[in-house]
């Protein structure tokens, strides 16, 4: 097989650099290990900042996405029994969020895909990347092919083969948080308009949603948890605590469908490239989820190569292939600082004393009640200006 760039990795940072690609008449095939069902049913994140439902849009594949996503203008900072609102919009120029499930997205790139006809291969397996030649060597419907191209994109997340390759040349900055997430899907009506961080003694609480039906919550827990040890009721008493106001205040309860424990980390590999393979997304960097940064990171990274690719077929210039692992990290630190903020802020470690709580609630009330703090807040929450 061949083509001017091989793409390992069906998730967001490999359809979207597929679609980019194609719009400008560069050839691409697209390698993922998992099925097309396994891939479009994967749940993931679920609020993109406005950049990237720009990007979307840009790219011709965002009708569902502005169909079905719900648009918001602010958050609320819950701490102390009291709600306080963020206007993102009125803080940032009009700029918001909009929630739209990862899964979602996944579905109308490869149905794009798919539709123009391009080489999408799934359930590759013994998949090997050589940066130098640059070749990817896989099995496919039992045969072993070897793709042949000019580039590698390694968007195989953070357990895929594409980072494995460059080990000998990479600096690796990471992170354990010790404390995770309990994350549940439920058949419910969403309780606030806007998505709600609660700081609580109890630990930390996210209520978000995925739909006017469905609610996507989390509630902080240790990284060992035993999802078997959270019936529904349990999960439900301790959501209810922790979103508690002093005014009144209970959320919709629901059937839950779907839940399980993440723990959080900070990773980062520099640099994202090395000879003729380029990494993106988790392959590259992993995120606390606070800051809801995950994917929308991963899109900002592959907006870079597929620049530096347009610039390079169309004329030979290669600087921005070359800028790519430094322009990109530039936005990757940024949105890691902002990130780590968030998840300390908001969640109470283990063994808190009430010294470290104190600044957590001082900084939550400076955040609330400063308008250049807020707005702080504001344009890193609903996203850094496109490259």
């Amino acid at each position: 097989m061949e083509a001017q760039v091989g793409i390992v990795g069906a998730g967001p940072a490999g359809l979207v650099l597929a679609r980019l690609l194609e719009l400008r008449g560069i050839s691409s095939v697209v390698l993922e290990a998992r099925s097309r069902e396994y891939v479009e049913g994967r749940v993931r994140a679920g609020v993109l900042e406005q950049r990237t439902v720009d990007c979307l849009t840009e790219a011709g594949v965002a009708d569902r996405l502005h169909e079905q996503g719900m648009v918001h203008h602010g958050i609320e900072l819950r701490f102390g029994g009291q709600g306080h609102r963020i206007d993102l919009s009125g803080l940032t120029g009009g700029r918001a969020i909009t929630v739209y499930g990862q899964q979602e997205v996944v579905k109308d790139l490869i149905a794009a895909r798919l539709a123009a006809e391009l080489p999408l291969l799934f359930e590759v397996s013994e998949v090997a990347v050589d940066a130098d030649r640059p070749t990817v060597a896989l099995t496919h419907d039992g045969a072993r092919v070897e793709l042949r191209c000019d580039v590698i994109a390694g968007c195989d997340g953070f357990h895929g083969v594409c980072r494995d390759a460059l080990a000998g040349h990479l600096t690796v900055y990471e992170r354990a948080y010790p404390f995770a997430w309990l994350g549940i899907l439920a058949r419910s009506r969403p309780s606030s308009e806007e998505l709600i961080y609660a700081r609580h003694d109890r630990g930390f609480a996210l209520h978000s949603m995925r739909s006017p039906e469905i609610t996507r919550s989390y509630l902080q827990c240790t990284p060992e948890e035993d999802i078997g040890e959270w019936p529904d009721e349990r999960i439900w008493a301790e959501l209810q605590q922790r979103f508690e106001l002093d005014a009144g205040f209970a959320l919709n309860e629901g059937e839950i469908f779907d839940k399980g424990v993440t723990p959080m980390r900070s990773f980062v590999v520099e640099p994202m490239q090395h000879g003729r393979l380029f990494l993106a997304g988790d392959a590259a960097h992993i995120v606390p989820p606070t800051g809801a940064k995950g994917m929308n990171l991963a899109i900002a990274d592959v907006e870079v190569l597929a620049d530096a690719l347009a610039s390079f077929y169309a004329s030979g210039d290669e600087s921005g292939l070359r800028s790519y692992s430094e322009r990109c990290l530039r936005r990757v630190w940024r949105v890691q600082h902002f990130s780590y903020f968030m998840t300390s802020m908001l969640h109470r470690p283990p063994g808190q004393d009430p010294f470290e709580a104190q600044l957590q609630l001082a900084q939550l009330e400076y955040v609330t009640r400063s308008e250049a703090a807020a707005r702080s807040l504001a344009e890193n929450y609903v996203g850094l200006e496109r490259v």
